[in-house]
């Protein structure tokens, strides 16, 4: 099955926030998360889908942004892809944290949203 991982981003002169990487082929599709992990089961995420990421960063921590950021692992496990279409994205996660069906939907303003999908 395919990885996932979620690394806390913390830049100089930025807020924190939490990218969210998905094992794509040799890359990872990369979404900005407004939230960390623990928060997601309760609260939608806003989910900026950004440049994908090399595999490396896979398990990556350390300093980023030629040192003006630092990231470290907060979440990670493995992913089934449930569907996807051009606007939306089902998975199912079996993390540390987020287990269950989630998915990634743009919504009718353009943003992107990550969510868990109830059962």
């Amino acid at each position: 099955m395919p990885r996932f991982v979620i690394q806390e981003h913390q830049s100089q002169g930025e807020d924190t926030h939490w990218d969210l990487m998905l094992e794509q082929g040799n890359s990872l599709k990369t979404f900005r998360l407004n939230l960390p992990p623990q928060d997601i089961q309760a609260t939608p995420a806003l989910a900026l889908p950004i440049a994908d990421h090399e595999m490396r960063f896979l398990s990556y921590e350390g300093p980023v942004n030629r040192g003006q950021g630092s990231v470290r692992i907060v979440e990670q496990g493995h992913y089934q892809t449930l569907s996807q279409r051009s606007s939306s994205w089902g998975l199912s996660l079996d993390g540390t944290i987020l287990k269950g069906r989630f998915k990634i939907a743009q919504l009718e303003n353009g943003s992107w949203q990550f969510q868990p999908v109830p059962v």
